[in-house]
């Protein structure tokens, strides 16, 4: 069985990898309270609360820091938008009227798309983009990072100890 190494990332992109890491783990719960028969409203709750202090700001980030070093025209950067605006039309369905499946569906997509900017568009953009224009990202990131709210207090992803 062949073992899967973590892909090593560019401190200039560390940051919105460290953010990546934080949506696997807004999956992971979505996924534990869908296991744990959590109501619609309040994954609708969280999922509220995590889009506008998590997503979307890391949404603007990418699209405005990391797109104009590409051409428009490049398949990667076509996906990046594509995936953003399935999620952003997902999110609005789910605000106005979610079923489990909704959370299903937006867990598997972030999970995917996730993945793919780890393993095809970062290592894409550190493979093409120069020493100068990374850090140049960086430093847009570290004068822009995104806002550190309250944590999430209604752990409902957690399993209740049944005796």
């Amino acid at each position: 069985m062949s073992e899967i190494n973590p892909i090593k990332r560019s401190a200039q992109l560390q940051p919105l990898s460290r953010e990546h890491h934080d949506g696997l783990l807004y999956v992971w719960k979505i996924r534990e309270g869908l296991d744990n028969n959590t109501s619609i409203e309040r994954l609708k709750d969280y999922t509220s609360w995590y889009w506008k202090h998590h997503i979307k700001p890391h949404f603007f980030q990418e699209e405005k820091l990391l797109v104009p070093f590409m051409p428009v025209s490049n398949p990667l950067i076509i996906r990046l938008k594509k995936d953003h605006d399935y999620i952003r039309e997902l999110i609005l369905v789910i605000d106005k009227e979610a079923d489990r499946h909704d959370f299903i569906r937006l867990a598997n997509l972030i999970e995917t798309h996730i993945r793919f900017e780890e393993r095809e568009l970062f290592q894409y953009l550190e493979a093409h983009l120069t020493e100068n224009q990374l850090t140049e990202i960086y430093e847009k990131l570290e004068k822009h990072p995104l806002p550190m709210k309250e944590e999430w207090k209604d752990h409902f992803w957690v399993k209740k100890d049944v005796k």
